[in-house]
């Protein structure tokens, strides 16, 4: 078994995150403000109160595609 490191090993040295903290961490925040607007807010946007809980269900890792460049 092979394991995938993105950069070269030091001692101590931790690899680097695929995709930055920072960046799941907007992503939450994103979420978290998704789940409290209401319904007229969602409307607005074109998405229902039952799509709006399935983005904000999703767990801070899962980032969309966007995000991941």
């Amino acid at each position: 078994m092979s394991l995938n490191i993105h950069a070269p090993a030091r001692h101590g040295a931790l690899p680097r995150p695929r995709f930055p903290l920072r960046k799941m961490l907007a992503v939450r925040h994103q979420r978290r403000a998704l789940r409290n607007l209401d319904d007229t807010a969602l409307a607005d946007i074109g998405l229902s109160r039952a799509q709006a809980d399935a983005e904000a269900a999703r767990p801070f890792w899962d980032l969309p595609g966007s995000f991941r460049r």
